[in-house]
């Protein structure tokens, strides 16, 4: 019984934050921040969608935006973009927004850097046809 309630009060302490993970993340959502990729080591990892992690594709990570959101992200320095699709949950490093395919990253310029600041915008969303 008391299992149960400490369960139930933790539950309802979370509530207020459940819908959080998709609030502000409509079409035309803006983010601003760091980008970096994913390391070679994690080629041919499940990723949390369950599809493969391949290096040599276009795909993104990001921590809260849901699974299949199509996003443009910008380079702000130099104003190179691409669009990618979220396929994973990431990056866990403070300060950063969205983590790249190392093609992702290469197409954007930034694999010599090694992160750069970006734009992120949400284009569509798989609840939006996305």
């Amino acid at each position: 019984m008391k299992k149960t309630l400490i369960t139930a009060g933790l539950l309802a302490g979370l509530m207020p934050f459940a819908g959080s993970a998709t609030a502000n993340s409509g079409i035309g959502h803006v983010q601003k921040g760091i980008a970096s990729f994913y390391h070679d080591s994690l080629h041919g990892r499940k990723t949390a969608s369950g599809q493969v992690y391949n290096k040599h594709r276009l795909s993104a990570a990001h921590k809260t935006l849901p699974l299949g959101t199509k996003i443009q992200v910008t380079d702000a320095k130099t104003g190179r973009s691409i669009v990618v699709r979220v396929n994973d949950r990431g990056p866990f490093v403070k300060g950063r927004i969205v983590d790249l395919s190392k093609e992702a990253a290469r197409e954007l310029g930034i694999v010599d850097r090694g992160v750069a600041r970006v734009n992120l915008k949400v284009l569509s969303t798989p609840q939006q046809g996305g």
